[in-house]
């Protein structure tokens, strides 16, 4: 089988592997599609993500969908054929939760991610026409939601998550700095759920076109000249950009609520805080998701339309030039077509 693998900073390959074959308590997939994230690019151009290194090759991906091929050893209930996505986290035997985080398995100190060089051995993504996945990792698509649409429901549960961070959405005002594939499912995921306007800035005229066809209601080019609404009780931050924290704050209202949903960087960078602590502001953050994944497939299935936020599509041996377009500034989320044949 082919699989996209990283081999270090700048060094992608699309690679001949063997054909995986389903263990016990696993299923084997066929991949149809995955989704370019952010920490892809990152491994790609940078040789890490954060704080996770590469030390040996990676497969890339953890945006996928497939269809059943076979099942291991002790696993029933999955027909071949049945299309799936992946749940990609997995806590590892030695994190357990405080109580006061139960529930919250999102905040596992110790959880192995497809396509994460957090921990070493690696945990190979699902960027490969063949992945064993263990089976309590699949989640079913449901009928009408095709495995293009699949490959969306990771991102989009990181994007519902963001919104359950921020509490009741109903009827609210809310602003999404940060028109990137994130920042745009979030302004889906408010809208669907119950906004009652949402207004999206970005520096890109191509990020703020997405943002409109996923629901925004008023789009800010901050690089020509627009500024963020004053007083807004509701914002979300989706750029990760330590120099936008300063307006951001400015720009929430006294007593308002921002969520931080673009990562920030773990080592220091200069940002203007004051207006978090005169104006009482409540900063929360939002990583990655629980189990936002079936909120998102059952979304899709009831109709939540975010197919515009793909803006390119890739075969699987094109997967250098998925990435690269990917990192430019005219793409938003960039699918890579799996599948075999």
């Amino acid at each position: 089988m082919r699989a996209v693998v990283v081999h270090g900073a700048g060094d992608l390959r699309v690679e001949e592997r063997p054909d995986p074959v389903a263990g016990p308590g696993e299923v084997l997939v066929a991949m149809e599609w995955g989704g370019v994230c952010g920490s892809d690019v990152a491994y790609w151009r940078n040789g890490s993500s954060g704080t996770a290194v590469l030390r040996d090759p990676l497969v890339l991906g953890h945006e996928v969908a497939g269809r059943v091929a076979a099942l291991g050893p002790g696993v029933s209930g999955w027909a071949p054929g049945t299309p799936v996505t992946v749940h990609p986290a997995t806590a590892t035997a030695e994190s357990v939760l405080p109580d006061r985080l139960a529930g919250r398995t999102n905040l596992h100190s110790h959880v192995r991610y497809f396509g994460s060089a957090a921990f070493h051995p690696h945990t190979d993504g699902g960027f490969s026409e063949l992945r064993a996945v263990p089976a309590a990792q699949l989640r079913r698509l449901p009928d009408g939601v095709s495995t293009e649409q699949g490959a969306l429901a990771e991102p989009l549960a990181v994007a519902m998550h963001a919104v359950r961070r921020a509490g009741v959405v109903r009827g609210r005002d809310v602003v999404v700095n940060g028109a990137g594939p994130i920042g745009c499912l979030v302004v889906a995921a408010a809208k669907h759920a119950g906004a009652a306007t949402v207004t999206a800035a970005d520096v890109s005229g191509t990020s703020l076109a997405v943002a409109k066809e996923l629901g925004a209601d008023r789009t800010l080019n901050v690089a020509a000249g627009d500024t963020l609404p004053q007083d807004s009780e509701l914002v979300f931050e989706a750029s990760g950009a330590p120099a936008a924290l300063g307006g951001v704050l400015r720009a929430t209202a006294r007593g308002g609520t921002l969520v931080q949903v673009g990562n920030l960087p773990g080592a220091a960078a200069p940002a203007a805080l004051g207006d978090l602590v005169t104006r009482e502001i409540t900063w929360v953050g939002a990583y990655r998701f629980v189990e936002e994944i079936s909120d998102a497939l059952d979304a899709l299935r009831d109709g939540l339309d975010v197919s515009d936020v793909v803006t390119h599509r890739f075969g699987i041996e094109d997967a250098g030039a998925a990435l690269a377009a990917a990192a430019g500034p005219e793409s938003s989320k960039v699918l890579i077509r799996l599948a075999q044949g």
